[in-house]
């Protein structure tokens, strides 16, 4: 599939998309605290999702012989992504990465935070306000002429020079009519100036995971989550950003 540029109304349909996933994720962060269930949080999101007229995007994706069973992702401490939800109660000390998905008239927005749950390390603190940064870091390449060399470098530049590791085998991606599209927007490995061209009406998911550890990573036997190697902490944060020629447009902010 080529990178797709988008017309301006399907620009205003992820802008919608975008819109909902804000709303879902709202709703989730105010209900994250200690006791409750992931099964709980992916039935908040879910029902705002289908209130607003939209469908989740995450429920039934992948395999046919093994679907993704949720409509958000809820992977807890080492867990990088993808982790189902469950009967599995979030504690006090505990991280949490969410990732939301939904699609609006066919068009789609993604994007993922992590929180913490109650009183947590100041290790964990911090992995969550750099990765977050990271994500802030690239989107501010996210400009018309720039590639998507500059985006990965900016990304990794300041999370190694702030001692994380990037996972490597999990990358962001174009998005539109399809959740994953052309290009990939990987967090480490590429220089500036290279790899495909930004133009006006792109669509991007940019998503930077940090690890306390290694950046080798492991999937678990429910053949989704996917944790680090070495049981060390991981954070994630993404936005669906429009490239446009006032700039980049974060559709999924709060």
């Amino acid at each position: 599939m080529g990178i797709t540029i988008k017309s301006s109304s399907e620009l205003d349909l992820m802008r919608e998309a975008g819109r909902i996933v804000g709303l879902a994720k709202l709703g989730v962060s105010n209900a994250i605290k200690p006791g409750v269930t992931t099964r709980t949080l992916d039935e908040i999101a879910e029902g705002i999702i289908r209130a607003e007229g939209a469908i989740p995007s995450f429920k039934g994706y992948g395999d046919p012989h093994n679907p993704f069973p949720a409509s958000i992702c809820a992977s807890i401490n080492d867990e990088i992504v993808h982790g189902i939800p469950s009967n599995r109660v979030i504690d006090t000390g505990d991280i949490i990465s969410v990732d939301f998905g939904a699609i609006w008239k066919g068009l789609h927005a993604d994007s993922a935070f992590t929180l913490g749950v109650g009183s947590i390390s100041e290790e964990a603190a911090k992995l969550i306000d750099v990765t977050r940064l990271s994500l802030e870091k690239g989107i501010e390449k996210a400009v018309i002429g720039n590639r998507i060399g500059d985006i990965c470098f900016a990304i990794q530049t300041y999370a190694e020079n702030e001692g994380y590791s990037l996972v490597r085998h999990y990358v962001g991606h174009g998005i539109g009519y399809s959740m994953h599209e052309d290009p990939q927007v990987p967090n480490w490995g590429m220089e500036p100036g290279l790899g495909p061209l930004l133009k006006e009406g792109m669509a991007i998911a940019i998503e930077p995971m940090l690890n306390i550890g290694t950046y080798r990573t492991k999937v678990l036997s429910d053949g989704w989550t996917v944790a680090t190697d070495d049981g060390e902490l991981s954070a994630h944060f993404e936005h669906t950003v429009l490239i446009t020629t006032n700039g980049p447009e974060v559709t999924t902010r709060l």
